[in-house]
């Protein structure tokens, strides 16, 4: 394992090239604002009927048909969705220059295959670990959201110094760069949000609230319970660990928390969790998402409905509404 800081910057690596950023969502916003504020020829490709020219243009950036931004390019970061990368990396590939490097925030697209990049391009990854807002608004304070590297393809044995360099550029290094490969990041990553950051802890707080709905106490109070303070102790974790969540709860928190934590979140759950790794990582998970694309999202939208007509949501938009400083 290396873990790249500043220090490790060569600063000459991507000095006067033209950086394209592909997309302009939360991610492509977020690394071309703060590429370009670190001093780089940035230029946005997005659709000229997009919503996204405009706001790319009233940021004050530099922004052109993807097709015809990547020409002359040294660097082109492909930053829109995942389902949308393989089309867009078709329409263009005929214009990106020989040598160039071609970046991905995640590696999906390339782990599974759906993307084969051309033998002369350095194919390399940076992934902030953090929506853009976060990769942004820290960038903006003097700080920086860490990010994986790595580097799948090194046509022209400098794949390694421009990643960093842009890596950089967005602010990384300040927070550090940890090594990686594209297989290592992609499966991970998948795992992190299915079993633990979305999946995991979004029917976690559902059945929470309902078991407590159900045996009659307030909705309201099932509300705050376990949604509305799981922020207190996600922000101690993220701040200091386990051990900071330990100093700032109760000793009765504590007890509860290590003798009936485990029989909620128990062999059962890990046996299922390995299940879900392992249809990641024989690419089931893929399959199964890019047939769910292709067939027109039905189950996907269906279970999305579902989910937000749950009644907590009810609840919780009644709740938030007296907290405005919420959306601040």
């Amino acid at each position: 394992m290396q873990i790249f800081s500043q220090k490790d910057v060569n600063k000459k690596a991507l000095k006067g090239a033209r950086i394209v950023i592909l997309g302009y969502g939360s991610q492509g916003r977020a690394h071309a604002l703060n590429l370009k504020e670190s001093g780089y020829d940035v230029v946005v490709g997005v659709r000229k009927d997009g919503a996204s020219w405009a706001k790319a243009k009233k940021d004050g950036l530099q922004v052109a048909e993807p097709a015809a931004a990547v020409k002359g390019a040294k660097l082109v970061a492909m930053l829109v969705p995942d389902l949308a990368q393989k089309e867009l990396y078709g329409q263009v590939i005929a214009n990106i220059p020989k040598g160039a490097t071609l970046l991905f925030a995640h590696g999906f697209n390339v782990h599974f295959k759906q993307i084969k990049p051309r033998k002369d391009l350095d194919v390399v990854l940076i992934a902030p670990k953090g929506p853009g807002d976060l990769v942004r608004r820290q960038y903006q304070q003097g700080r920086g959201v860490p990010a994986l590297i790595a580097v799948h393809q090194d046509a022209t044995k400098g794949a390694r110094d421009n990643a960093l360099a842009y890596a950089d550029g967005i602010g990384s290094t300040r927070g550090g760069v940890l090594t990686t490969t594209f297989a290592e990041e992609t499966e991970t990553d998948l795992f992190g949000e299915q079993v633990v950051l979305c999946g995991g802890t979004t029917h976690l707080v559902m059945k929470g609230f309902e078991t407590l709905v159900e045996a009659g106490y307030q909705p309201e109070v099932a509300y705050y319970e376990v949604l509305h303070e799981l922020k207190l102790i996600v922000d101690l974790l993220h701040e200091g660990g386990l051990a900071k969540m330990h100093q700032f709860i109760s000793d009765t928190a504590k007890y509860g928390d290590l003798t009936r934590g485990p029989r909620i979140v128990n062999k059962t759950t890990k046996k299922e969790m390995k299940k879900v790794l392992k249809e990641i990582q024989d690419g089931k998970f893929a399959r199964q998402w890019m047939k769910e694309a292709k067939g027109g999202m039905k189950k996907y939208k269906k279970l999305m409905n579902q989910d937000l007509k749950h009644p907590i949501e009810k609840v919780g938009v009644k709740l938030r509404a007296r907290m405005p400083w919420l959306n601040g």
